[in-house]
This record gives structure tokens, sequence and C-alpha cells, in this order.
């Protein structure tokens, strides 16, 4: 029968090499503290939109690993709203867009903060407004009952389930959650990154709700990264990268777990995985500098509200081709509108046709 490291021993007195760490460590520290002083160095109006643009990631992101998609423009709009920052004309966002923000916000924003269980079940009850995983009645606000079965995490059809991991009972919750809780504000000696792993690494292994347990456990690892940099302000995103990295995250999990204390390899994994979402937030950087230098040439160009709209959807990444059919859509226009809006920006040089024509005509942005 498989063993699972909550039911070890000395559970969860984790140890690692700490020789094999050390470098590694030291070279995501180095890293942070380049980021950091670089975007300091941008000024506030670049600064904020750069993590707007971070945030926007960490929530669209951390949803998808999960499966489920999210609307960019909603996410960011909201997002926006939350900060008091003026992005123009704001998309109405939806309940469960409203509370993977607001959730990702609080740990972010109010990082220094405790953690303790009402916070938690506050952040659990904003993921699940209506009290449905889906469609399936779940327990919101509150640890698991496992009145349904054990909780596990399984793949394949029913019936032939492959059981990657199984959580502890639920009459074990109170005491591994009240144990969590009081480590993670204690003060630990452990370096602050690797609290942050460790963080993640055992909230997700306890499993304490019936659903998001791994949206909440990168979100305690967000808080306990803004902590080791002393700041709410967000300029790489952790969920981006395991999004990217989706299959290694949940391989390593699961080799973690069914494995004994030793966590050296989940932390080399952790610490490699930030590695790479700090070096992703170049791109970042990059688009916020080439939307700032849009802006500066174009700034005597007089523009209607649509077209400045569609514009900052393009210099963000618009996804898919931008017709003028969803032009109209977009800007709840009529199509000859739209029209106008687009040839007046081809005249300007603003935007270009893409390759082909007739009524799949798309549009870009000129180089």
């Amino acid at each position: 029968m498989q063993t699972y490291i909550y039911e070890l021993e000395h559970w969860p007195d984790f140890r690692w090499d700490a020789e094999r760490i050390a470098p590694r460590l030291a070279h995501v520290r180095h890293r942070q503290g380049r980021l950091i002083g670089r975007m300091e160095a941008l000024g506030f109006p670049l600064r904020t939109e750069a993590v707007l643009a971070t945030l926007t990631e960490d929530v669209l992101k951390s949803s998808e690993i999960e499966g489920e998609v999210l609307d960019r423009e909603q996410v960011r709009s909201s997002i926006a709203r939350r900060l008091g920052l003026d992005i123009g004309a704001l998309t109405p966002a939806d309940r469960d867009v409203e509370g993977v923000v607001e959730m990702m916000l609080d740990a972010t924003q109010k990082f220094a903060e405790p953690l303790t269980s009402e916070r938690l079940f506050a952040w659990h009850a904003a993921l699940f407004p209506t009290g449905r995983s889906g469609m399936t009645k779940i327990t919101v606000g509150d640890w698991r009952t496992d009145a349904s079965g054990p909780m596990q995490v399984v793949s394949g059809p029913i019936g032939k389930e492959d059981v990657h991991f199984q959580a502890p009972t639920a009459a074990r919750l109170d005491w591994e959650m009240t144990s969590f809780l009081n480590w993670f504000e204690a003060g630990s000696t452990i370096e602050p990154v690797l609290h942050a792993a460790l963080a993640h690494l055992r909230f997700v292994t306890v499993h304490p709700f019936d659903d998001g347990n791994g949206r909440i456990a990168r979100a305690i690892a967000d808080m306990a990264l803004a902590r080791s940099e002393a700041s709410p302000q967000r300029f790489y995103s952790m969920s981006a990268q395991i999004r990217a990295e989706r299959k290694a995250y949940y391989d390593i999990l699961e080799a973690t777990q069914k494995g004994d204390l030793d966590v050296t390899a989940w932390l080399e994994w952790f610490l490699d995985c930030l590695d790479r979402a700090i070096e992703g937030a170049e791109e970042t950087l990059a688009n916020v500098l080439r939307k700032a230098q849009f802006w500066e040439r174009v700034k005597d160009q007089p523009l209607n509200a649509r077209q400045r709209d569609m514009l900052n959807r393009l210099l963000e990444g618009f996804e898919g081709k931008l017709t003028s059919s969803k032009w109209a859509k977009i800007t709840k226009t009529s199509q000859d509108t739209a029209l106008r809006d687009i040839t007046d920006l081809l005249e300007r040089d603003m935007l270009v046709r893409d390759p082909g024509g007739g009524r799949s005509t798309s549009y870009s942005l000129r180089p």
C-alpha cells in the first residue's frame, strides 16, 4: 500500500541538502534583486502597468492550471478597478473572475497581514461564490468533510482511475491546518524563498478544501514571495511559469508526496521554476515599454475611445485575428462604424492589413 509523506513519523519536519540548494537560491535571490531594481527605475506609470500585466497573467494562468479559462479583459478590468488604476473603459467581470482576483490581491497586496483559517475560508468562499464546483455542491468556507469519500487526485476513466495522491483524512484537518498556520506565521528561520516553496508543498499536500487547493496553494506561495521582497508589487508570475511547465509541476509534486521527508528535489524544481518566471518578466517589461513608446509616438493623434480601447487590446496581445466583425462586437458598434475606425487607423499607419483579404481580412499593429 502506498505511503504518503504526511503518514511518515516525523511529518512535517522536512529536510534538504543545503549544499545542493545554495547555488540555486543565491542565483534566484540575485535575479529578484536585479529585477526589482530595474522596475523601480521605470517610474510610477510604467511600473504600475507592469504590475497590472503581471497580476493579470497570474490570475489567468493559475486558473488555467486547473482547467478554468477566464476572460482576460474581465480579469484586467477587475484588477485595475480594485487597485484604483485608470485604464479607460472597464469590462464588467463575472462573479468567478471577481473571486479569483479578490483572493490574489488579498494575498499579494496585504502580504504582511497574518494568514489565518478565517482568511483562507474567505479566499475559498470568493473562489466558489455559488457554493458549487461546476455542477457539484461542495463545502465552501470550511475544511472538507470527506462525506463522499477520501480526497484523491486521480486521472483516467471512471472505474479505472489512476490515483496519483490521497490527502489526509478530514478528521486530521483541524490539527494539520492549525500546525501549518502556526508554522507559516512563526517567523521561521528558513530563508524566505524556501519558506514559500515549503508552504506551497505543505498546503497542497494537506489539501484541506473540497476544491481550489491548487489555486490557494499558489496564492500562499505568492504571499510568501511578496514577504521575501517586502513589496506588494509583482513583476513576475510564478503561476504563469507553472502553467507553462504543468506536467513537470504535477510530476514533481507526486514524486515528492510519495517520497520521504527529503524535499531537496522539490526545492530545486521550485527555485528553477522561479528563476524561469523571473526571466519571463523580461517579456512583460518589453511589452510595457513597447506600449509606452507607441502611445508616446501617437500622443498628438486624435483618437476616439473605441480606437484607443482596441489599440490597447492589440498592444496587450489580442488573441486571434482582429477583423471588422470582432471590432464591431467588442466595441458594440455597427459594422460600418467599425470599418470607419479601422480605415482611419490604416490611413494613419497605425494598423496594417494582414496577408489575405476578402471576408477574412484581418488587421495588426504596424510593426
